[in-house]
Formats: structure tokens, sequence, C-alpha cells
């Protein structure tokens, strides 16, 4: 078999690029420190180095997403406990305003100081996040929730509640709907309301009111009569289709008991006076606000003047209860979520070092393996460079 010249020198030349292709791979895995470079080297592992790539960079916008939400929430859950210690104040001047000392000035100065109340709660519930959105309006981050026209605040936002993922299967809400912070407070103690009628001349004030059994919801009316100066007072309860429920004879500090409700007055009723007794509705903390103001700044000295500002201070002291029952509630919901967030975010933490050992362990470079091939192909491609000069000489022209 016949070897030319030009074979044995494409043999040696093919030999050393082949050494060099090598020498040049383990250099650059030298430098990167990855012990893949390309599919081709190991195509199962380039498969789970893109699966586990792909769950780092998902944890990853886990992690940021998270973090906004405990941002927001915990931005929240100050505006919520400002929010509950300004109710806090509103409560403790409605308590100095039920006071028998109270003059008709002093109480109009007090709700002069409930005024500015109302404007810093307003601007509580309008309060915006670090990107400029309001934490309060629902879906309608863009848009201010609240405004006052003319002596009262409306609400324009929605009632959606807005979540963000921040994790594999975890869901977390960052917003609470206005409306269900600030416009849906039950009226009364929860259950019922009690209201004096519109048309009382007597010093009957609401001392108490409370379920004395299951409440049979429906509009009821206690109305007061007595015959004469010398007659007792007698009360008589019907229902909103007139039926007698209840009566007796009135007396002060005594509970009058019917339908499940308990209702306790203290003072004397005038004869033809009425206390109205209803299912509690939602309504808004600004309009119990707002009422206060109206019921200070028109009060009088007469004792059935004075009598209907008790009234007005004792159903604003119930309400008051609510909405800071409600604030508590809804500050609660923003605590259990702001921990859930935090842990959350250790649970990521810890997933994300799990998938870095496991990316590590398949495509990170073993050092003194690779040192050790480099030193061995070195000395291979300079084998194959000495053998190539020697085949150089291998030709019978040298020795004509």
């Amino acid at each position: 078999m016949r070897i030319s010249s030009v074979q044995i020198f494409q043999q040696g030349i093919s030999a050393i690029l082949m050494q060099q292709q090598k020498l040049a791979e383990t250099e650059q895995q030298l430098a990167t420190g990855r012990r893949i470079l390309t599919p081709s080297d190991d195509p199962v592992a380039a498969v789970q180095i893109m699966d586990i790539t792909e769950d780092l960079e998902l944890v990853d916008q886990y992690q940021r997403n998270a973090n906004l939400a405990e941002g927001q929430l915990a931005r929240a859950e100050s505006v919520l406990d400002d929010t509950g210690n300004l109710l806090q104040r509103v409560r403790e001047l409605v308590l100095q305003a039920n006071n028998a000392t109270q003059t008709p000035e002093t109480r109009s100065a007090i709700a002069t100081e409930i005024e500015a109340r109302i404007d810093e709660l307003v601007s509580l519930a309008n309060t915006r996040d670090s990107s400029g959105e309001y934490i309060f309006a629902g879906f309608q981050s863009q848009t201010q929730p609240f405004s006052q026209q003319a002596g009262t605040v409306a609400y324009n936002g929605d009632d959606g509640q807005r979540f963000v993922q921040i994790g594999a299967s975890v869901q977390v809400a960052v917003r609470d709907s206005g409306a269900q912070v600030f416009m849906s407070v039950p009226s009364g103690n929860g259950t019922f309301a009690v209201a004096p009628g519109a048309g009382n001349s007597g010093t009957a004030v609401i001392s108490a009111s409370e379920q004395a059994g299951v409440f049979t919801s429906d509009d009821y009316s206690i109305s007061f009569s007595q015959a004469s100066p010398t007659d007792p007072i007698t009360y008589q309860v019907t229902n909103s289709a007139a039926a007698v429920v209840g009566s007796g004879v009135y007396a002060a500090g005594e509970p009058i008991d019917f339908a499940g409700a308990r209702v306790v007055l203290s003072g004397a009723p005038a004869d033809g006076d009425s206390f109205s007794v209803s299912p509690s509705v939602g309504q808004s903390v600004f309009s119990t606000l707002e009422r206060i103001v109206t019921a200070l700044q028109g009060s009088g000295s007469t004792p059935a003047e004075v009598a209907a500002v008790n009234n007005a201070m004792t159903v604003a002291l119930g309400e008051l209860d609510q909405s800071l029952g409600a604030v508590l509630e809804v500050r609660s919901e923003v605590g259990v979520r702001l921990q859930q967030v935090q842990n959350q975010l250790n649970i990521n933490e810890s997933f994300n070092l799990q998938l870095q050992e496991t990316l590590s362990g398949i495509q990170d470079l073993d050092y003194a393996e690779a040192v050790s091939r480099f030193n061995l192909q070195l000395t291979a491609l300079q084998a194959a460079q000495q053998s190539y000069v020697k085949m150089q000489g291998l030709s019978l022209f040298n020795y004509l």
C-alpha cells in the first residue's frame, strides 16, 4: 500500500488540529467554570439545565412579586393603624360630648375637631402606594376612591381585590376595597339599630341594646303612652305589620325584650314618644362622623334637646365601635397576609438554593480533573507537533 507525502502531511496536520480543538475546549471550560458548553456536549444534562434555569427564573419572579406584596401590605397595615387611632380619638370626643357638663358651645367646638378628623380620614382613605396607585380603590387603582361632595363622602372605586402570585400555587391579596373598609360598616350593634323618633319630647335616652335570643329581622316601633301624669308610663312594641309583639309598664333601666332584641332606656319618655328598631345595614364610616357633627352643631340646652344629643351620641358610640371592629378585622387579615408573604419569601429562598445546588452539580466543572486533562492534552499536542516535524524529513529527495 502506497502512502504519499501529501497524505502523510494531511494526517499530521489533522492530528495537530484535533489536539488543538480539544485543548481549546478544555481552556474554555476552565475559563467559564462550566463542564457543558454546548448542548452537544451532554444532551441529557443540557435539557436538565434548561429546566432548572427556567425554574430559577420563575422563583426569581415570585421573589420580586413577594417583595412588592410585602411593601404594599405593610403600607396598608400602617394606614389601617392610623385609621383605628383616628376613630379612637373621635370616640373619645363623642364620650366627652355626651357628658352632662357640656354646653352647646363646647359641643360645637368638639364638632369642629371632628370635622377636621373627617378630612384626615378622607386623606387616609386616599393613600397611594410607592407606585402612585390608590390602595383602597379596588381595581380602579388610578382613580381617587373617595371624594367630598356637598358635605358627604362618595366612593368612586369598586369591590375588586388584586392578587399577586408569590409561589407556584400561592396567591395573596395585596389590595382591600375601600367599600369593604369604609363603606360597609354595620349600623347599630351589628344586628339591629335603635333610633329615637324625630318628634320625641321626653328625656328617654338609649342606654344599651343587645340580642336576647335569635333576633327576628323586621322593623319594630317602641311607642310610649301615659294617660295622666299620675299614671305609669306604658310601652307597646309593634312590627312592620302593626302587630303587637311586646308590651308592659316602662321602668327606667329595665330591659324591654321582644323578638330576640333587648333595649334598655333611661330617663322618662313623654306620651307619644317612640323608638325605632330595625335590622343592621351597611353604612359609611364617614356618614357616622357626619351625623355626629350635625347632632353636636344643632344641640340645645332644654331637657328634650339634651336627650336628643345624648341619644345621637349613644348611637354614634355603637357605630364607632362597629367601625373600629371593621378596621381591626381588615387589619388582622392584612397582618395574616403579610405573615404569609414573609413565610413564602423564606420558602422561595430555600427552593432557590436547592435549585442552585442541583444546577451546580450538573454544569459546574471539576477543576482538578480539567487541569489534569489540560496538561495531558497539551502534552499530546506537543507530541503531534514533534511527530509532524519528524515526518517532514521522511522524503527520498533528501538523499538524492
